[in-house]
């Protein structure tokens, strides 16, 4: 996914991927006050924008170039 904004997701941070949930949920162990951000921003550097972009930042950060996308699962 490219955005035009970082986005928030449920899970909390982990340094790689090892270990990580390999169904789709949402990894809920670790750092769970540093949440994970995924894609970034057009506004940074070329690389912030791709896909495969993450970041972290701490629960109580807010800024307008974050946002996080609502998803509901059909039965």
């Amino acid at each position: 996914m490219i955005s035009k904004t970082w986005e928030w997701t449920e899970d909390c941070w982990h340094k790689n991927y090892s270990g990580a949930p390999s169904d789709g949920r949402a990894w809920t162990t670790g750092d769970c006050g540093r949440r994970v951000l995924r894609s970034g921003s057009w506004v940074q550097t070329s690389q912030d924008g791709r896909f495969t972009r993450r970041n972290w930042y701490d629960t109580a950060y807010r800024d307008i170039r974050t946002r996080f996308r609502l998803v509901r699962m059909l039965p």
